[in-house]
């Protein structure tokens, strides 16, 4: 059975508001869950305490267990100080499309012929 810790969404239509659970991979996102780890509202300021409210040991405790936290819960819990999150890079997704290059590349020989 493979263990995630997640996000699962309540509140009112565009008014969001998680609970951090654990859950089984399979499951549904509102779905049946084992635990809840606590509560996240992103429409609180950055800066306020209750903003995330986790119980961090229970989280460490599920992490020992072998559960892999949600992309979104990772950050999450990298703020708290409960685990490290490997940095995502993918430096060819940040390139330009093709179109856009022949226009970078055009522009480039346009500026090159005016300035000689």
């Amino acid at each position: 059975m493979s263990l995630k810790i997640r996000l699962s969404r309540g509140g009112a239509k565009k008014r969001p508001f998680y609970s951090v659970v654990v859950a089984d991979s399979r499951s549904p996102r509102d779905g049946r869950f084992i635990e809840k780890l606590g509560t996240f509202d992103p429409l609180r300021p950055k800066d306020a305490t209750d903003r995330l409210v986790l119980d961090a040991e229970k989280a460490q405790a599920w992490i020992a267990k072998g559960a892999q936290p949600t992309d979104r819960v990772a950050r999450l819990l990298e703020g708290v100080g409960v685990g490290k999150r490997e940095a995502r890079s993918n430096p060819q997704k940040a390139q330009p499309k093709k179109k856009a290059q022949e226009r970078a590349a055009a522009a480039a020989a346009a500026s090159a012929e005016a300035a000689a």
